[in-house]
Parts: structure tokens; sequence; C-alpha cells
């Protein structure tokens, strides 16, 4: 049992980190696109390694798939789903404002924390990272980007 924690555990943490290392680019992506925040590396390049950042989070998803119990599973699609939302619209294969990206964003992260539950109560750790001992946290965005309060918001 032990050996398939931490396998799980593993496959878990994997799985998130490289969750959050392609939205994490995909802003990138799609802040340089916009004009909110240039990037030194052209638009080819971010675009490159946001491709291999799904690949890597796909097989990370496999992972999950052979490893997770069902609320695990369930959640990691949901998570799947969320993130492909924010990649999409990164690319431009989806249309949309400002305002609609950081309601993707947000609801990524939501779906993280829910994969984050799903994990936690499949592994037996104690505690939970959302609910009422926990705040509701949002989008950490500088001043002058913060909505209402800079020309980009």
């Amino acid at each position: 049992m032990t050996r398939w924690d931490d396998r799980k555990s593993d496959a878990y943490g994997g799985y998130v980190d490289r969750v959050r290392a392609g939205i994490f680019l995909a802003v990138q992506l799609y802040e340089h696109r916009e004009g909110l925040r240039l990037s030194e590396q052209s638009e080819a390049e971010l675009d490159a390694e946001l491709s291999e950042a799904e690949r890597q989070r796909g097989r990370s998803f496999e992972q999950i798939m052979l490893l997770g119990g069902d609320q695990v599973v369930e959640a990691a699609h949901e998570l799947h789903a969320a993130v492909r939302a924010i990649d999409w619209q990164a690319t431009r294969k989806t249309v949309g404002t400002l305002k609609e990206w950081r309601e993707r964003n947000r609801a990524a992260f939501r779906e993280i924390n829910e994969f984050h539950e799903a994990a936690r109560v499949d592994l037996g750790a104690q505690g939970k990272v959302t609910g009422e001992n926990q705040p509701e946290r949002d989008l950490l965005l500088p001043a002058a980007r913060r909505e209402g309060g800079g020309p980009t918001g």
C-alpha cells in the first residue's frame, strides 16, 4: 500500500506541477500576444514551449488515469478541461476578452484546488485546502493590471 501511495503522491504532485507550468507559459504567451507584457522570446518560441508543456501535462494526466481513485480521475478531467480553455485562448483557437481570460484562469485554479482535495482524500491526508478554514483566494495581479486599476484592467 505504501508503495502505491508514494507513486500516487508523486503522480498527483507531478500532474499539478505540469498543469501550473503550462498555465504560466500560456499566460506568458497570451500577455505577449495581447501586448500586456512583451517577452524576450518570440511568439513562435513561446508557442513551442506551450506545446511541449501540453505534451508533458498529457503524459502526467495518463499517470493519473492509471493510478488515481475515481474522485481524483474525475477532478483531473475537470482540471484538464479548464486548462485547455486557457491554452486555447492563449493560442487564439478561441477568442475572448481580458475579463474572460482572467475568469478562465480563476476557474483553472479552482479546479486545481478540487484536484488537491480529491488527491488528499485518496491519500488519506488530513485537513482541507478549501472551505471555511481557508480564505477565498483570487488571482495575484500586479496593481496596474487589476480590474479597473490601469489601462489594461
